[in-house]
C-alpha cells in the first residue's frame, strides 16, 4: 500500500512542475488519504500480532 502511497505523491509532483494543478490536487489527496489507511492498517496489524 505505501508504494501507490509513492506512486502518487510522484504523479502530483509530475503534474504539478507541469502545470497541472488540477491533477496534483487529485493525487495528493490520494496520496494522503492512502497513507492515512496504510498507517491505521499498519498499526491493527502491529497491535493484533502482539496480542
Amino acid at each position: 500500500m505505501f508504494r501507490w502511497v509513492i506512486i502518487f505523491a510522484v504523479i502530483a509532483l509530475i503534474a504539478s512542475l507541469l502545470g497541472l494543478g488540477g491533477i496534483a490536487g487529485l493525487s495528493k489527496e490520494f496520496a494522503v488519504i492512502l497513507f492515512v489507511v496504510a498507517l491505521v492498517l499498519a498499526a491493527i496489524g502491529l497491535y493484533t500480532r502482539g496480542r
